[in-house]
């Protein structure tokens, strides 16, 4: 595993065994903003408690920023993350994000801390508008018993974990995203797309940040799947 800066000055890491980067070397944090919280989280409204699932906690990025925006915001957020091989935490204090984050949000560092510290398949309060729960297990092997509002699909590109973009995987996902409720990936492939289509979500193409052209953003029609 290695630690590499991006272009916004925020680290990312490479994976050897997969030979890809857990964000954009154009820039992780400004990736992050712009995928999960712009085009996700700021786009859920009149609802003040919501229920997100990540696939791919990583670095714990997408969970910051999850967590400082439901403090700015004044949301109460429950928050599910699935990883199968959790970075080690000493690796995950040497990773920048709180550093460069703290001007906007001085609570920051005892956040970020928080979430690396927080011990995994267990409930815990980070904070009291946001509880979060690291589920160490391979999405797989997962089935969801609880509804989402939000779902933030980071898994490595489909090119290098094939298995965890079929449809039978997003179906099963798709089943417990509440209507009216959003998916969001950096993954702006054709096939994706028509997975999402077929599972009865509107699919829009989104400008992508920078290094990307499009992303991609689904929303789930008021019927709940069957």
């Amino acid at each position: 595993m290695e630690m590499v800066i991006t272009s916004d000055g925020s680290h990312t890491l490479f994976l050897p065994r997969l030979n890809e980067h857990y964000h954009s070397i154009n820039g992780a944090i400004t990736e992050s903003v712009h995928v999960y919280i712009r085009n996700g989280l700021e786009l859920i409204v009149n609802k003040n408690n919501l229920s997100i699932f990540e696939m791919g906690f990583g670095t714990g990025l997408n969970t910051l920023l999850t967590a400082m925006a439901a403090i700015e915001r004044g949301l109460n957020i429950t928050y599910h993350s699935l990883d199968k091989f959790p970075i080690d935490p000493e690796l995950a204090d040497k990773l920048n994000y709180a550093d460069l984050l703290s001007s906007a949000d001085h609570q920051a560092n005892f956040l970020f801390s928080s979430i690396h510290q927080a011990p995994w398949n267990t409930v815990t309060m980070i904070h009291p508008r946001f509880y979060l729960h690291k589920i160490e297990v391979d999405l797989l092997d997962f089935t969801p018993d609880f509804s989402y509002d939000l779902i933030y699909f980071d898994a490595f590109a489909p090119g290098k974990q094939p298995d965890i973009w079929t449809g039978e995987i997003l179906h099963r996902l798709l089943m417990h995203l509440n209507p009216g409720g959003i998916f969001t990936t950096y993954c702006a492939k054709g096939e994706i797309r028509r997975l999402l289509r077929d599972n009865g979500l509107t699919v829009m193409k989104i400008p992508g940040p920078p290094g990307k052209r499009e992303i991609l953003r689904a929303v789930k029609e008021v019927e709940r799947l069957t």
